[in-house]
């Protein structure tokens, strides 16, 4: 059986799932910047940010799509449940451990953290549908502990680059990360344009965070480079980023897009170093390669498995 997808629609859904990685390291370090050059609470920052990605992607689902296209997830309870699920699990808990991640800690750790998400949709098929992982898995997971102590210790076990309590959200980050790839599939998949999944996603975690901290009340000081840092973070780390990985899904199997996840900590890194004055030691470095490699094999893996399955 030839695959579903052909070398030049897997070419553009490679490109755009790069180009995906990219916004979300731009992101990572400019919600460093919001976090700790401008202390913004986690909560208004997190109200403002869903509000206004979700609004503006409504507006333009209904502006293109028509009422009709827009409302379609709404067909069935089973639609319901599993926009709940993406919405509350996957986008209001991944936006909410990665800001106080890096809050507590810095963007590039974070970023390589939430990095490790394909080893826990691996985990989540081995304990919720009995799939055993492959021999490359565990070796990818292996790789993936020794690249994140380095990156994280500096290769001395006494002590961390961030807090503990960063590591601990950072690892919540990188699961709820797993989920926000695994739930939306059977929304796409139905038909539904990526553009209302997220712009109703977006909507209901927006729910969720205004209920705690409407970001009208109590908002921070207003300046030009809140309003600015801010409406980067909703274009390009919310709205340009989430919506062009669900794009790119229509064009490539989803285990070459995660792939191209590994541009996401080269690009938080090189940023971090270059704007924020983060210094990184030859061992870090060593350690964020060694979880790019790792992931890598991982998904490499996989795709050569699918190719080998359709074969017959």
């Amino acid at each position: 059986m030839q695959s579903e997808f052909s070398n030049t629609t897997v070419i553009k859904g490679i490109t755009l799932s790069a180009l995906a990685s990219t916004f979300w390291g731009i992101s990572g370090v400019v919600t460093q910047f919001i976090s700790q050059n401008l202390t913004i609470p986690a909560a208004w920052f997190l109200s403002m940010r869903t509000f206004g990605a979700g609004v503006t992607l409504l507006l333009i689902s209904f502006l293109f799509y028509g009422p009709k296209k827009t409302l379609g997830v709404f067909k069935n309870w089973k639609s319901v449940g599993i926009l709940l699920a993406y919405a509350l699990i996957g986008l209001a808990a991944n936006m909410g451990s990665f800001y106080v991640s890096i809050q507590t800690g810095n963007a590039s750790a974070t970023t390589i953290l939430q990095y490790l998400a394909p080893l826990f949709v691996v985990a989540g098929a081995f304990f919720f549908k009995h799939i055993r992982p492959l021999r490359s898995d565990l070796i990818s997971f292996l790789l993936c502990l020794v690249g994140v102590f380095f990156a994280l210790t500096k290769g001395d076990m006494t002590q961390l680059v961030i807090p503990m309590d960063s590591l601990i959200w950072g690892l919540i980050s990188a699961v709820t990360a797993a989920c926000y790839v695994v739930f939306p599939r059977p929304l796409i998949a139905a038909g539904n344009p990526p553009f209302v999944v997220l712009g109703w996603g977006t909507l209901i975690a927006s729910i969720g965070f205004n209920t705690n901290h409407p970001f009208w009340h109590n908002h921070p000081t207003v300046s030009w480079q809140l309003v600015v840092a801010v409406a980067a973070v909703i274009l390009i780390g919310t709205i340009m980023s989430f919506s062009t990985l669900l794009y790119s899904l229509r064009f490539a199997p989803s285990d070459v897009v995660s792939i191209m996840d590994a541009v996401q900590p080269i690009v938080t890194s090189v940023l971090s170093v270059v704007f924020l004055g983060l210094h990184m030691t030859w061992i870090e470095t060593l350690g964020v390669i060694i979880v790019i490699v790792a992931i890598y094999i991982l998904q490499n893996s996989r795709q050569k498995l699918e190719k080998n399955a359709k074969t017959f």
